[in-house]
């Protein structure tokens, strides 16, 4: 499994749990059942790190949204936000470019054209915010 579809099914169970009440294990099953989200240990890692970092992480959200409070996003673009700011802050595999490349990829392929970039720029405001070494570091 390409890093893309990993990221790929890695949005769509977090979208599914922004929805949902359920463990992140029973969307694991069900995922199995269904057989239209992969999972495997890559893409747990990555939803099971997004949720345990989502209060740090939707504060960053709040603080480099300009035009809107974490309640007022929609649940796609916060799924999208949420990994890509994880993979800027936590995944030094992850260089921050590519991040925010593949968030608005996975906005322009989920989200409305105007939420593009709303993503674009709240990651843009993030990644500039960050000490030059750490943009540098992941490239």
């Amino acid at each position: 499994m390409t890093r893309r579809e990993i990221r790929d099914n890695a949005f769509k169970l977090i979208f599914e749990y922004l929805l949902r009440d359920d463990p992140v294990e029973v969307l694991y099953e069900e995922a199995k059942e269904t057989d239209e989200i992969s999972v495997n240990d890559e893409v747990k890692k990555l939803v099971e790190g997004v949720i345990e970092k989502s209060g740090e992480i939707d504060e960053k959200i709040g603080s480099f949204s300009k035009t809107r409070g974490i309640a007022r996003i929609s649940r796609i673009n916060v799924a999208i936000l949420r990994i890509a700011i994880y993979e800027i802050l936590y995944d030094d595999l992850t260089p921050v470019n590519a991040a925010i490349s593949e968030a608005v990829l996975l906005s322009q392929k989920y989200s409305y054209k105007e939420d593009t970039s709303f993503v674009n720029g709240v990651l843009s405001s993030l990644a500039k915010s960050l000490p030059m070494e750490e943009t540098t570091a992941n490239a």
